[in-house]
């Protein structure tokens, strides 16, 4: 009697097993979504002023999972030609739309990957669909779609270090001048700046802040830093390299002459092409003819200070990578060390 009863309550068990397991769903993944707006190639001018207003409301169609569920869509978007490596998530949300995208998110997004502002950028997106947080789960990744976007300049206060002295005008050592600053890029107390001495025998100090109150100058002359101290004084007129480390107490200085050197250029990689300074736009310039190939610019005929952009961005670093010119032709160069990230800009005349 027992084995009868045993069995058959292994049979009901067996049965409710199988009858929640035909429950389940049974995933059969189909059709990825699909953004239909916006439409790949279109453009949008950002700006400053309509940093509030949508950027565009992104629609697309349902994913198939083979039954009804609830989908979660994420939204990304990374830089054209990356393959998503590192992809920001716009928006994720269990909905075929996303309509609460500001201007100013899209710009902030762009900036942060280095892409030159005031200039068009290719950026794509994707939807990536998923069921719930699952990671062995199936997901399905729509159609790229690339859109045309310029970014407007966002103004960034960097910390900065006054450089009064004897050179300055209309007024000799004046604080409240904030035509002659140095940067700290990146709020460390460590400041950099380009300074253009148009008289020989000039005297300077560093003011933090518009007044007296905070000064520093070299009391005996060895690269430290005194407050109230010494002015530091310079032989030669020209555009010095200003750094002062204000956690040390240092500073140093060194005249600088740029140029152009690089494939591209008339001499190659033998020889610079001079940049001509131009102190009422503090910016070097070059008007030249260039060849398919590499560029970069250099200080006093050397390579111990020398800039290239690492990221193809407008940007410039110490050292960076090679700038390519893709067509022959007349160019009008731009260097401009006046600001706290340097820059430059290329013209096909």
């Amino acid at each position: 009697m027992k084995k009868i009863l045993t069995l058959a309550l292994f049979a009901a068990l067996f049965i409710a097993a199988c009858t929640e397991k035909d429950k389940e769903p049974i995933l059969n993944p189909g059709a990825a979504p699909l953004i239909t707006s916006p439409a790949t190639g279109t453009s949008f001018v950002l700006a400053d002023s309509t940093a509030a207003q949508i950027f565009k409301v992104f629609e697309w169609t349902a994913a198939d999972f083979g039954f009804k569920a609830g989908i979660n869509y994420t939204l990304e978007l990374d830089k054209a030609g990356n393959n998503f490596a590192n992809a920001v998530t716009v928006g994720s949300l269990n909905a075929l739309s996303l309509a609460n995208i500001t201007n100013e998110r899209i710009n902030t997004i762009m900036l942060t990957k280095d892409l030159p502002d005031a200039e068009f950028s290719n950026v794509e997106f994707r939807v990536v669909a998923k069921l719930g947080s699952d990671a062995t789960l199936p997901v399905l990744i729509s159609p790229t779609v690339t859109l045309q976007v310029r970014p407007y300049t966002v103004a960034i206060n960097y910390p900065q270090l006054q450089v009064p002295g004897s050179y300055q005008t209309p007024n000799a050592w004046d604080p409240t001048n904030n035509n002659t600053v140095i940067f700290s890029a990146r709020s460390d107390d460590k400041y950099e700046g380009y300074i253009y001495y148009s008289i020989a025998d000039a005297k300077y100090k560093f003011t933090k802040g518009l007044g007296w109150d905070a000064n520093w100058g070299d009391t005996n002359a060895d690269g430290t830093l005194d407050p109230n101290g010494t002015d530091i004084p310079l032989v030669e007129a020209g555009v010095y390299k200003l750094n002062v480390d204000l956690n040390a107490l240092t500073h140093t200085y060194i005249k600088t002459d740029w140029g152009l050197i690089g494939s591209a250029t008339p001499s190659g990689w033998d020889s610079d092409q001079n940049l001509i300074y131009d102190p009422v736009t503090n910016k070097w310039t070059i008007t030249v003819d260039l060849v398919p190939g590499d560029i970069k610019f250099r200080a006093n005929d050397a390579w111990d200070i020398n800039l290239g952009d690492t990221g193809a961005n407008k940007k410039m670093e110490y050292g960076g990578d090679n700038i390519a010119v893709v067509e022959a032709g007349n160019y009008t160069i731009e260097l401009n060390l006046g600001v706290a990230v340097y820059t430059y800009k290329i013209t096909k005349n």
